[in-house]
């Protein structure tokens, strides 16, 4: 779908949302610019995914946005074309920043660098929202792990499940805070590359601008990088808690097998077929026996509980 936005009769900023062949066309072709295709903005090098010619910036930004399902996070490239008259945009997913950003750019008159800074900051925006929810998400993650505390549920498989879902938690987390990296590194390098080959033309208010988003971008990858070792320690621990719920399992298999050896031994013991055995003509045999069972029971299970290992 191509949507255009005049400014005073002219066009300003011409939106390509997952454009056909004969729209990206039709669109090189009425306003002389060279907008490149899905597969040119899918490049990964930086080199392709910013440059500048003819007094025109390219370049390719990956953004996430959710699935009409809502059920999954994709990550498709936002490209730009950037001239000092004109701005082509050109997307291949529904971005929920689209609706504030047009609020914003009919607010007042805006020129294409201007209506460009606006997107960006939105960008920038959608980034911080997203890195704060994934700060909730990990210290609700925390929360359960170290104040819950794991190993004081009795009922193996609730600890199971509860652990369970905490390691899908933290991967669920992982991606999106993925995502939002893949874009704020592009951020970091782009905004550079745009005030050194911009600054013939664009005016000293957008230059500002641009160097504030700098410093939000730069303050949103060290904050991601503090998330990221965040995710990490709490793997680490779920880890650790799934290592002590598996040791508690051997413990009380290993205990079980110990404490079942004596008992086992008199019985299989008194219950040999032989002709003359002494306790056979006991009065008392058949008591001696079972409490000799007993015993042997109940002191490997003292012994146990004395020196803390069960």
């Amino acid at each position: 779908m191509l949507t255009v936005y005049p400014e005073h009769g002219k066009p300003i900023w011409v939106d390509l949302c997952q454009p056909t062949e004969d729209e990206l066309a039709k669109a090189c072709r009425d306003y002389g610019l060279e907008i490149p295709r899905r597969e040119e903005l899918d490049e990964i090098e930086f080199s392709s995914r910013l440059q500048y010619e003819d007094d025109a910036f390219t370049i390719s930004v990956p953004v996430t946005s959710v699935t009409e399902k809502g059920d999954c996070f994709v990550t498709t490239p936002l490209g730009f074309v950037l001239t000092k008259d004109m701005l082509v945009t050109i997307r291949f997913a529904h971005l929920h920043t689209i609706p504030a950003i047009l609020k914003r750019v009919k607010r007042r008159e805006r020129s294409a660098p201007d209506i460009f800074l606006v997107i960006l900051e939105a960008l920038v925006d959608f980034g911080a929202d997203r890195l704060e929810e994934l700060r909730d998400g990990a210290m609700g993650v925390s929360q359960r792990i170290f104040h819950k505390q794991f190993g004081h549920h009795r009922d193996v498989k609730r600890t199971n499940a509860m652990l369970r879902k905490t390691m899908v938690d933290i991967g669920d987390m992982g991606e999106r805070l993925s995502h939002i990296r893949d874009t704020s590194l592009v951020l970091q390098r782009a905004i550079p590359f745009l005030v050194e080959h911009g600054d013939g033309w664009m005016e000293s208010a957008v230059k500002a601008r641009l160097k504030m988003a700098a410093s939000d971008v730069q303050s949103l990858n060290d904050y991601e990088v503090h998330l990221t070792d965040k995710l990490q320690f709490l793997l680490d621990a779920a880890l650790g808690f799934i290592s002590i719920e598996q040791n508690d399992l051997f413990k009380v298999l290993t205990i079980a097998s110990v404490v079942g050896i004596p008992p086992t031994f008199i019985a299989s013991m008194y219950g040999m077929n032989f002709h003359f055995m002494p306790e056979l003509a006991w009065h008392y045999g058949y008591a001696w026996g079972l409490g000799m069972i007993v015993l042997s029971t109940v002191i490997p299970i003292a012994w146990f509980k004395y020196r803390g290992w069960w």
